[in-house]
């Protein structure tokens, strides 16, 4: 396996950090060129947190990739660090999709939205409104942040999210002043004020944590996940869209993920797993790759193509 190039491109007035992959051999090339997936992480994490063994697998089918850090994390610029704003991490996939379209033997037209959790989420918006995209895959998705908010009062009392906003409302309004933000952890032991706090969440995430990982995020997001709510732009895709659901997701509601696809005509698959049992190690993890791979074939040229699975289908 060639290891990947660390390249830069410009988001925001600012660098963002990626790395790419070439795709190795013909599987996946047309006279245009190879397919490039183009890749970030969720809530508050990076790229190094559990994606490189994803960009490895599409790599070694043929597909060229871009896995990058948004702007304020991991090894991109921006300050304040751990600043999380849905509009920037949008903008940001797009520069990093701009830049795709210009690589060496990548053709423009074959570009696949990538995206994991909140990030995947972004990448239906995105898509939506880049008419050039080829198709989205999109992992357990946080589309509907009203959603997840009325499952964390259901869980955890609506005290827990008083706190939240609490927090939240403090890094707001150090940020009117410019001061340095108020932090607060994104994952957590349950009934901690964190972003995710669902049972087990905070060992998953350490388990898949990369070494540029912080578990901080600037509280002011908290303020904003519920009014976020990307699955509506499903409805405008014109494009394959994989949509992977975990049945026993504990982070993410796969009522709201099953809605989203729903909108989006997608592709489902079903796993009995819990949130983070998509990354490497988890128990759905070689079924999640092997299910994006055969799409990517399916859709985006070589190997034998596969019956369309039908929404609602099972892992």
């Amino acid at each position: 396996m060639t290891e990947p190039t660390d390249i830069r491109f410009p988001s925001g007035g600012v660098q963002c950090a990626a790395w790419h992959h070439v795709g190795e051999g013909d599987a996946l090339s047309s006279p245009a060129g190879r397919p490039c997936v183009v890749m970030a992480h969720g809530f508050a994490a990076t790229r190094d947190s559990g994606l490189p063994p994803f960009a490895q697998a599409f790599a070694a089918a043929g597909a060229d990739v871009v896995l990058f850090d948004y702007r304020h994390f991991g090894a991109s610029d921006g300050e304040p660090r751990q600043l999380l704003s849905p509009r920037r991490q949008r903008e940001d996939y797009a520069a990093a999709i701009a830049y795709a379209r210009t690589l060496p033997g990548v053709d423009p037209d074959r570009i696949v939205a990538w995206g994991v959790s909140f990030a995947g989420g972004h990448v239906l918006q995105v898509a939506a409104e880049d008419p050039r995209i080829a198709a989205v895959i999109a992992l357990t998705p946080a589309t509907d942040g009203l959603a997840t908010l009325v499952d964390l009062v259901r869980r955890n009392g609506p005290l827990a999210a008083g706190r939240l906003t609490a927090v939240g409302l403090k890094d707001a309004l150090r940020a009117l002043r410019g001061a340095a933000p108020v932090y607060a952890p994104s994952v957590g032991a349950p009934g901690t004020v964190a972003a995710l706090t669902a049972p087990g969440a905070e060992a998953a995430m350490h388990a898949v944590a990369g070494p540029t990982w912080r578990n901080e995020v600037a509280a002011r997001i908290f303020l904003q996940v519920g009014s976020y709510a990307p699955g509506r732009h499903a409805a405008k895709l014109r494009v394959p869209l994989l949509v992977q659901i975990g049945d026993e997701d504990r982070t993410v509601t796969p009522a709201q993920s099953m809605k989203a696809a729903e909108k989006g005509r997608a592709e489902v698959r079903h796993y009995p797993c819990d949130h983070f049992d998509v990354y490497p190690g988890g128990s759905a993890h070689e079924r999640v790759v092997e299910h994006q791979l055969a799409f990517l074939r399916r859709h985006l040229g070589g190997g034998a193509a596969a019956a369309t699975a039908p929404v609602g289908a099972a892992a």
